[in-house]
């Protein structure tokens, strides 16, 4: 999702299905930020199986400093108002990989 700033309001930017994180990562614009609401198929350590619904907030470096800002002010309403509980944030989009969220999930479990 991004942010209307004509409209001042959070619009889908773009919908994808069945992509892994690191497919993902090569989707995401690299000096734009941008809000992710994923998906992922989890394998927990005993064996379940689980569906979190991840909330990744994208600003990499060198984003416009008002860009940045804007997404900012936006992010904690539109992680309140969907109700996810998974929130994380990367600077860099080459750090979208599957390790990675695995690891952020992890302390969740």
């Amino acid at each position: 999702m991004k942010i209307d700033k004509d409209k001042r309001l959070v619009v889908l930017d773009e919908e994808l299905e069945g992509i892994s994180p690191d497919e993902l990562k090569d989707e995401l614009p690299e000096r734009q930020p941008r809000f992710i609401v994923y998906s992922y198929k989890y394998q927990h350590d005993d064996g379940r199986v689980s569906y979190p619904l991840c909330f990744i907030f994208s600003s990499p470096v060198g984003c416009k400093p008002e860009q940045q800002m804007m997404y900012a002010g936006s992010k904690n309403k539109l992680v309140q108002t969907a109700e996810l509980t998974k929130v994380f944030e990367i600077r860099n989009t080459e750090d979208l990989t599957e390790e990675w969220l695995c690891e952020k999930l992890g302390f969740f479990h």
